[in-house]
């Protein structure tokens, strides 16, 4: 199963020439880029981890896909994506983000049911094989 979160996510991966592209973009614009990565990619789990602080003084995409590179290699078996920030109106407004990193086997989702009184049913959403590893890293 194919993860399909955010802008691009309908398409095949992107080449790093394809991400310096759309990173040019945001930075033409004004944005912020950040990196955030995760093993659990629930779709009620917003909050991935930072891969360090946003880059609000980067004007160059090499400098941003030196910081996607280096968390490729911490987390190769994680989803990585790129999170562009417009500040301009005096507040952070997310404009762009798109996964930049998937692990070679994605495993899925499946939906639990549970009935209950009266006739209540209780759904969830449950990852197929997160492998959890401590502290949620490599």
């Amino acid at each position: 199963m194919r993860l399909t979160q955010g802008t691009f996510s309908f398409l095949p991966d992107l080449s790093d020439a394809e991400i310096a592209a759309q990173v040019d973009y945001g930075l033409n614009q004004g944005w912020a880029w950040s990196v955030e990565f995760t093993g659990d990619p629930h779709p009620r789990n917003t909050y991935w981890e930072m891969w360090g602080p946003p880059m609000f003084d980067l004007r160059d995409a090499a400098g941003v896909l030196l910081e996607v590179n280096a968390c490729r290699r911490a987390h190769p078996h994680d989803y990585i994506k790129l999170n562009a920030f417009d500040s301009t109106r005096g507040f952070e407004t997310m404009r762009m983000s798109f996964i930049v990193n998937r692990p070679a086997v994605e495993p899925g989702f499946h939906l639990e049911r549970e009935d209950g009184p009266g006739r209540t049913q209780r759904y969830s959403v449950s990852a197929n094989a997160v492998e959890r590893r401590a502290g949620g890293r490599d």
